[in-house]
């Protein structure tokens, strides 16, 4: 069952067009993630469908129930938690849970199962002014107050930006006893790590989703071979891989550089074939849960001689390369690329073309 249904939906404040023609659907019990840098378009999308905000074309239903025509009763359904921390913070966190349950009529105590193991962390620090919390303290109380009408759907924006490592994993845990719990989750991130925690993904970019699937999906249509690289002076080295004309596309991520080869250049990779004749490239060991961690692509690897010479060539001989399995980061710098290089190209055509 589809609880939210988005048509189209288009946003623009003065000269800039925050949303292009949005579409998307979220099945019922499932976590969404919407994923996208700072000033993608998310929180935009996120006021839209809890009627905070109307777009200026489009349509959208929530639960059912139309963005305009229903708001009221979209209201008594959802829950929200925007990305900015908006609770009372002159208020004591138990006072601030009151006041939210009686501006929905209903009582702490009547949805104390919901919250339980959210308010519990929180308890003891329940006569401080939410002000004087720590930012994962408050993100658990604004979560508690988001939930404490038992909504039926949750918008969290951007809920684990500016919280520590330790915060984030337990605030997806907690996610997940929500979803047990029957709840549809959408949330937006800009962190890419986070989107292989989510049932379905929306990659967003300058105001338009360019895909939309499973994590695991996203990362299989990466079709091409990539590859992670190293090299004692790694700037002179990005510079050298991206002046040469048989590399398509390289980045920096981390401690490495991820490059893809581009064979049907001028200038070859095979055409590297002759200079590869030194001792193999050394490969450095990864332990077994590091992301680099090698593995096949979509299509059959370059020879792999040839990426060896072209990696001495530009790196010096104590450069290392290896084929790694893309990552969803991966694919959405390369959605990125050929959004730059293909502008005249309708937006739902890209999203679906392969990568």
């Amino acid at each position: 069952m589809k609880v939210v249904s988005v048509q189209n939906i288009s946003k623009s404040y003065k000269e800039v067009q925050a949303v292009k023609n949005v579409s998307f659907e979220v099945n019922e019990g499932e976590i969404f993630g919407l994923i996208g840098p700072d000033g993608a378009g998310k929180t935009s999308v996120f006021r839209i469908l809890t009627t905070l905000l109307l777009p200026d074309s489009g349509k959208a239903t929530v639960g059912g129930f139309d963005i305009r025509s229903g708001y009221r009763d979209i209201r008594n359904r959802v829950g929200y938690m925007p990305g900015r921390f908006s609770l009372y913070q002159d208020l004591t966190v138990a006072e601030n849970l009151h006041f939210f349950a009686t501006l929905f009529n209903t009582e702490i105590q009547a949805n104390y199962d919901l919250i339980k193991d959210i308010y519990e962390q929180i308890k003891p620090f329940s006569d401080r002014r939410a002000g004087k919390l720590s930012g994962g303290m408050k993100q658990k109380l604004a979560l508690c107050c988001a939930l404490i009408h038992r909504p039926e759907i949750l918008f969290l924006d951007e809920p684990t930006t500016g919280v520590d490592v330790v915060s984030r994993k337990e605030f997806w845990e907690m996610l997940d006893k929500l979803k047990k719990n029957g709840i549809t989750i959408i949330v937006s991130t800009p962190y890419m790590d986070e989107a292989k925690l989510c049932d379905r993904i929306a990659l967003m970019q300058s105001g338009e989703i360019m895909s939309i699937d499973t994590p695991e999906h996203i990362e299989q249509s990466f079709n091409q071979p990539l590859y992670a690289a190293k090299a004692p002076d790694m700037f002179s080295f990005l510079k050298a891989l991206r002046a040469d004309a048989a590399v398509e596309h390289c980045y920096s991520f981390g401690e490495y550089l991820h490059l893809t080869l581009d064979s049907d250049r001028h200038g070859k990779v095979e055409d590297l074939q002759g200079s590869s004749k030194e001792a193999p490239v050394k490969r450095e060991g990864l332990r077994q849960d590091d992301p680099h961690a090698s593995g096949a692509s979509g299509s059959a690897p370059v020879d792999k001689g040839a990426v060896t010479a072209l990696i001495r060539k530009c790196g010096g001989p104590q450069a290392t390369v290896h084929e790694i399995q893309p990552t969803v980061e991966d694919v959405f710098i390369r959605l990125v690329e050929q959004k730059k290089t293909s502008p005249e190209q309708d937006s739902d055509a890209k999203a679906q073309r392969p990568l």
